[in-house]
């Protein structure tokens, strides 16, 4: 008895064997068999009197189909009768089907006819696998039949997925009632369905040249879920991504580059305007305290600094190398590099791939893989790591320090990350430009910093992610304790590898980017002002200990407009039990309205709002509070600030820790009162009923994503 592996080994075998890139319906059956996918019982029929006796041991009705290499388009050639219900009809549907075939290719090769068990009932839904350039091999579900091609409601997940992954999918299209039973139907097995693309994934983990696969439709019914037409593409000469390097190997390096103890400039220069003088001018001001070395030709000295004509010329240790010379220079510079040791080059440059010269970057990377020199960039701004006092960049000094990392792909983003950080007061731990990321990427910036003690969350802006798989295997780990944070660039483009399949004609390149950013637990933001606002709002707030939301306003609109951003980000008001529905009307006056929203009106003291917020915080049924202020005579904006403030220090004093957010609306001293809130950790916004909750939102995902909730 051949094992499953072997047995799916001996089909693809004759496959190649053929030249072919796809498998026929009964080798399809072979290899579903051999992993306990459910098909329905199928055989091949060589007489009319044979076809009787397979279609009475499988049962009424079925369907019987040509089987034939010649025959492509079998409905075409009269080669498939549907609904065979006695053994008479199938030895006549068997002679009809020859004769049709006959006369549709008289030369056609012919193996027989194929009499399958006809499905009946149940919803259709697909299970699939598609092979992405970045992701690898992606297991993907969604709605059936024809539905597929019009609703593309269809979710990823990376594989081989596990049975949370798989159950967590039925949930993740947008028409997953269907699967409930609508109208009296009768609800999937959503055990049978978890179990189908828990295989399938494991199948083409196991077998990487199987690049794409189709089962479409499976019928779902209570009972099971059994896959009506299998498709399988094989590509044999498909590489899988070689490994990641291991994280420990990660992490040596990137601590020595990230907190060096002596720094070259290759290209220092004495003259204002030049990126070299930018970058020593930068390193000096910046306060770095290593040992500094400018790299130049020809000068005895630059800025103070003694200089030398190469790397190799350096007495002392060298950690990190910053360029800040013509791209055509850079390879014979990084070779010297190589030999004096040193782990990490920052290659400011451009002029490689982005500008049409992918050779030069080619010639480059090859240099770093034999010397082992680890590259960040070409063609960035350089980084900055504030707890060292080290920028490593021609941009700006900078000295607001924090615990939020920060990496763009863009030179202009970065900026702004740095002009938000300074004006916010958020401060970072780290800000990194990764350019062309020949070479240092995403995942390497996640293994650093994971085991940073100066780094409490990571987030990053990327065009595109070079080795996705790797990037998410990082991303779910670190999630775990410090939150990931991912603005995608570029989420509008269909970049589908794979449209010759169902699954994949649907995996606009973005769907797949949202479903595997969830599953690893990351916190995706829509938008750059999200991507800032998280960074510094998350970190904030304390974790919640449960799903119950408040809202608290003294506006009625703003308790509206809060209530409709609370769903939009996916978290849930509470309904209010009558005992405290109670004790929140003492506070407000008879014509405010409690409930969720408590409107507290806009005419009440300071009083109203202090009371009925330490109640909000005091019950422990609340997990979250949002504020709704107004701006009034009666509780001016920085009245309500304090208020807020000692309100939630005499709170914590007692034990109840909750996150608060607040939405001020008002005339400009509401601008004021809430960066006093903010200061004092409650994330807050003047004019926006929407940034509060996104904030709100995001720790709510990473708090999931964690376990913690």
């Amino acid at each position: 008895m051949l094992n499953s592996k072997d047995a799916v080994r001996k089909v693809l075998d004759a496959v190649k064997a053929d030249k072919r890139t796809s498998l026929t319906a009964p080798e399809g059956k072979l290899v579903c068999d051999a992993y306990g996918i459910p098909v329905p019982k199928e055989g091949v029929a060589k007489s009319a009197a044979e076809a009787a006796k397979l279609a009475d041991g499988m049962g009424f009705p079925v369907v019987m189909k040509i089987v034939s290499p010649d025959i492509l388009h079998k409905t075409e050639a009269g080669g498939v009768i549907v609904g065979v219900k006695t053994a008479a009809d199938a030895e006549k549907s068997y002679d009809t089907i020859l004769a049709n075939a006959k006369k549709y290719k008289a030369d056609a090769k012919i193996e027989g006819i194929q009499v399958q068990q006809m499905l009946a009932g149940g919803t259709e839904v697909i299970v699939g696998s598609i092979t992405d350039g970045s992701f690898g091999k992606l297991v993907a579900f969604g709605l059936g039949g024809v539905l597929v091609e019009v609703l593309k409601d269809i979710t990823f997940r990376l594989a081989p997925a596990t049975k949370d992954d798989a159950l967590s999918m039925l949930g993740g299209i947008q028409s997953h009632d269907m699967l409930k039973g609508v109208r009296g139907g009768d609800p999937v097995n959503r055990d049978a369905l978890a179990d189908v693309i828990v295989k399938v994934s494991k199948l083409v983990s196991d077998f990487p040249e199987i690049v794409e696969l189709d089962l479409n439709p499976v019928f779902a019914t209570k009972k099971d879920a059994i896959a009506a037409d299998v498709r399988i593409v094989v590509d044999f000469d498909y590489k899988p991504r070689p490994a990641p390097r291991p994280t420990e190997e990660i992490v040596v390096a990137m601590n020595r580059i990230m907190q060096p103890k002596g720094v070259a400039v290759i290209g220092a220069s004495a003259e204002d305007g030049k990126i070299g003088n930018s970058v020593m001018k930068n390193l000096i001001n910046g306060g770095y305290k290593g040992e500094i070395y400018p790299i130049h030709p020809k000068a005895p000295e630059i800025l103070g600094y003694k200089a030398y004509k190469s790397v190799k010329d350096v007495p002392g240790v060298i950690d990190t190398a910053v360029f800040a010379i013509p791209a055509k220079f850079v390879a014979g510079a990084l070779i010297e590099c190589g030999e004096k040791k040193i782990p990490g080059a920052v290659l400011i440059p451009s002029g490689f791939a982005e500008a049409g010269a992918p050779e030069l970057q080619a010639e480059i990377v090859e240099i770093g893989k034999k010397y082992n020199v680890r590259l960040m960039g070409p063609n960035i701004y350089g980084f900055y790591y504030t707890p060292a006092n080290l920028c490593a960049t021609f941009c700006t000094a900078y000295d607001v320090k924090g615990s939020a990392a920060l990496s763009s792909q863009s030179g202009g983003i970065g900026m702004a990350i740095i002009g938000f950080s300074r004006s916010a007061k958020m401060g970072v731990s780290a800000i990194v430009g990764l350019g062309n990321k020949s070479d240092i990427d995403e995942d390497d910036l996640l293994a650093f910093f994971e085991q940073d003690p100066n780094t409490n969350l990571i987030a990053q802006h990327c065009e595109d992610l070079k080795d996705g798989r790797a990037f998410a295997e990082a991303a779910k780990r670190v999630s775990k304790t410090k939150p990931v944070i991912v603005l995608k660039a570029g989420r509008t483009s269909a970049g589908a590898k794979a449209a010759a399949s169902h699954t994949g004609a649907l995996a606009g390149n973005d769907k797949i980017y949202e479903d595997v950013l969830k599953q690893s637990g990351v916190i995706r933001a829509r938008s750059l002002r999200q991507l800032l606002e998280f960074a510094r709002g998350v970190p904030v707030l304390p974790t919640p200990k449960g799903e119950n939301i408040l809202i608290i306003t003294g506006a009625g609109g703003s308790g509206v407009l809060l209530s409709d951003s609370v769903v939009d980000n996916g978290l849930s008001l509470m309904a209010m039990p009558p005992d405290l529905d109670a004790a929140f009307r003492k506070f407000i006056p008879p014509f405010g309205a409690a409930g969720n929203p408590v409107d507290i009106t806009g005419g009440e003291p300071p009083i109203t709002y202090v009371n009925t917020v330490k109640l909000g915080l005091s019950d422990e049924r609340i997990h979250a509070l949002i504020l709704g202020y107004w701006h009034t005579i009666v509780t001016p904006p920085m009245v309500f600030a304090r208020n807020m403030v000692e309100v939630k220090k005499e709170m914590e004093a007692k034990g109840f820790v909750k996150p608060i957010v607040a939405s001020l609306a008002g005339d400009v001293e509401v601008e004021e009162a809430a960066e006093y809130l903010y200061q004092n950790g409650i994330p807050s916004y003047a004019y926006s009923t929407e940034l509060p909750v996104e904030v709100l939102g995001a720790k709510y995902k990473w708090a999931r994503g964690a376990g913690l909730l």
